[in-house]
């Protein structure tokens, strides 16, 4: 497809996509140097190839707006966020991203009304240890403190455990929500919202995004701040992935792009670890050995124990660029040869007769030969490997269909991995 991209326009992109656009050399170079897409030179002047890969979202360079759409349905994007909602929640989002391009201003819209819901129900307070040197006693004297002092009574070593709002969970949404208010072309509604939620956390630290992202990795979820995980799940996108900017005194999104790939993995390991609640423990990214001498570490995405015994692995793959990703004798999808390399080596390591490899059907749809099956079935292959008798499984989850579709493939998935721990710890 052929485009021209002039001053003060918009490219508009797809994810895993190629498309030849008329640009400068300068804007040419520049948009070459992002993480997002490359640039080759086309065989007529002036002109340009774009290519993309896994990320989508928007960013800008200096007039020019660039968005890249996902392939999935918005609604299905908004479902990889795992935040723990029901899919309605989202769908007012879903059908503004679907009409105006910019996931942006539908991601803190969504926001907005997550953590309105999510402060209504009371902001939450919790315990915090403090110490400071006071003129009058609070909470307990710490002694240490207070005899390294050499006999000086005040001011005194004193600590105590502070019932405060000012803790991490509040701190890291008022890190995220100041940055939305940042963003350009969110609804006048929803921008009130953020204000209003401003005020109900006044007083509560705003740390910068990233202390803000540290903690938010550290926060332990109870009964008590459970009710927090979806605003904070938001708050966590948008703090790690928009970079905003000022130009002459306005403010401007510069970037604001998630990675499918990044994305497609959490949703899948999270689905799974609930989903597999009680029958195996699901643990993402550790890091084995490969050899016996512990030098070669390996981190396949995940790794599946019952009783503290290993007993499955599996690797997510949101793409399988690849011309070999299926054949007509398989009747279902293959992987690239690089992917089954890498699982033999996790199944050889782990001392286990199988492995799985999942993808994401939707996005190679013009890659791997379709099965005539319903959206809520999987996809799936098998390869055995020669002189080892290795089972390589590869399973595909389509994400073309309603999230109830999707539920029903994740049940699925779950079904073959206990399928498989079964053979595993077989006799």
């Amino acid at each position: 497809m052929v485009r021209e991209a002039g001053e003060g326009q918009r490219i508009l992109l797809h994810e895993w996509s190629t498309e030849r656009w008329q640009l400068d050399d300068e804007t040419a170079r520049r948009l070459g140097e992002t993480p997002w897409v490359s640039v080759a030179t086309d065989r007529e002047a002036g002109w340009w190839k774009v290519s993309t890969r896994q990320w989508v979202g928007a960013f800008s360079l200096g007039d020019l707006r660039v968005i890249v759409r996902p392939k999935i349905k918005p609604e299905n994007l908004f479902l990889l966020l795992e935040v723990g909602l029901s899919s309605e929640a989202w769908q007012a989002e879903a059908i503004d991203y679907a009409t105006n391009d910019e996931l942006l201003s539908a991601l803190v819209s969504f926001f907005a009304r997550t953590a309105e819901t999510t402060l209504a129900r009371g902001l939450f307070h919790h315990y915090r240890h403090e110490e400071d040197d006071l003129l009058a006693l609070r909470g307990r004297i710490d002694f240490v403190r207070q005899f390294r002092r050499g006999g000086v009574l005040v001011p005194m070593a004193c600590s105590w455990d502070d019932f405060t709002a000012d803790v991490d969970e509040n701190r890291c949404l008022t890190a995220a929500i100041r940055l939305a208010l940042r963003v350009p072309d969110v609804p006048h509604d929803d921008r009130r919202r953020l204000r209003r939620l401003l005020a109900a956390l006044d007083g509560v630290a705003e740390p910068t995004a990233s202390v803000a992202l540290d903690r938010l990795d550290r926060i332990q979820y109870t009964r008590l701040n459970e009710h927090y995980r979806p605003a904070l799940r938001l708050a966590r996108l948008i703090l790690a992935n928009c970079t905003l900017q000022d130009q002459h005194g306005d403010t401007a999104a510069s970037a604001f792009m998630l990675d499918m790939n990044q994305l497609f993995e959490d949703f899948v390991t999270a689905r799974l670890q609930r989903v597999l609640r009680g029958r195996l423990e699901v643990r993402a990214q550790t890091r084995p050995h490969l050899d016996d001498e512990r030098l070669v570490q390996i981190q396949p995405d995940l790794v599946f124990e019952c009783q503290g015994r290993r007993v499955g692995v599996a690797d997510l793959k949101y793409k399988l660029a690849d011309s070999n990703t299926a054949t007509a004798d398989t009747g279902g999808p293959l992987a690239r040869h690089g992917d089954y390399y890498q699982l033999l080596a996790y199944t050889t390591a782990l001392g286990l007769p199988e492995g799985t490899l999942i993808y994401c059907a939707d996005v190679n749809e013009n890659e791997a030969v379709e099965q005539e099956l319903p959206k809520d079935s999987l996809a799936t292959s098998t390869i055995t490997v020669r002189h080892a008798g290795t089972r390589l499984h590869v399973v595909a989850i389509d994400l073309s269909g309603s999230p109830s579709d999707i539920d029903a493939q994740i049940s699925a998935l779950a079904g073959h991995l206990t399928r498989s721990r079964k053979r595993s710890v077989a006799p």
